[in-house]
């Protein structure tokens, strides 16, 4: 009777739950107050299931899946946190540490990073992989802001906010593997982009220190995410 009214029932660590056979494990999880760690989502742009953070356990899957793009389904038996999970998700974040150079001590958003807070929220104090120290450019050719590739973990978001919400498209990906990277327009610098409104909204939903304000000190970097909320709610009421 549940399932034809569209409504699924699962357990997620051991508690019975209720959702809508639209949501996602992670929108049910985080409706109920679970904690499941991600850094490409962000609530009002698409899901992509790209930095794979957010994987967690089903019950009968011989994988893991990607709580951020995998729907519910009536009597799901999930596990969001094991030592299994644990040990994939510090290896994720040891692995975006080593691909490029963060160095938190000089990055203005110390303090202000969800790469950062997440390394600290999951006991990460060390990194197992040898560093690539890779030199990635900066590009500070834009009159108000710079991305420094360094301290990109090519979570999308940037790609995603400037495509759905502001309409431009002025971010986009080139490459494969580690050799992948955010590039403006059709690769040119970012202060002679055509396509760039300069409304800024790529540098409010970047998680790490890759896009940041000219000028801004470490406390001032905090990041204004409101206009999403309202977004999501508008394209619904469109719905």
């Amino acid at each position: 009777m549940n399932a034809a009214a569209g409504v699924k029932t699962l357990r997620i660590d051991e508690r019975d739950f209720s959702a809508r056979a639209d949501e996602t494990i992670l929108e049910v999880a985080r409706q109920n107050g679970i904690f499941i760690p991600t850094l490409c989502e962000l609530k009002g742009l698409s899901e992509v299931g790209a930095c794979r953070l957010c994987l967690v356990e089903v019950k009968n899957s011989n994988r893991l899946l990607p709580a951020c793009v995998t729907r519910v389904e009536e009597g799901m038996e999930i596990t969001t946190n094991s030592q299994r999970l644990e040990r994939y998700r510090r290896s994720i974040l040891e692995l975006l540490f080593t691909e490029r150079n963060h160095i938190c001590s000089v990055c203005v958003s110390n303090g202000h990073c969800e790469l950062q807070s997440l390394a600290q929220k999951l006991g990460m104090d060390h990194v197992h992989f040898p560093y690539r120290y890779p030199k990635a450019q900066v590009d500070a050719s834009h009159p108000r802001f710079l991305v420094d590739h360094n301290r990109c973990i090519l979570c999308s978001r940037c790609v995603r906010v400037c495509d759905e919400v502001e309409g431009a498209h002025t971010w986009d990906v080139k490459g494969r593997g580690i050799n992948t990277q955010i590039i403006s327009d059709l690769d040119q610098p970012w202060g002679s982009s055509e396509t760039c409104t300069g409304c800024g909204k790529c540098v409010h939903v970047c998680p790490t220190g890759a896009l940041s304000e000219k000028g801004r000190s470490v406390a001032e970097m905090m990041k204004r995410r409101q206009f999403l909320p309202y977004l999501t709610l508008m394209r619904e009421d469109r719905e």
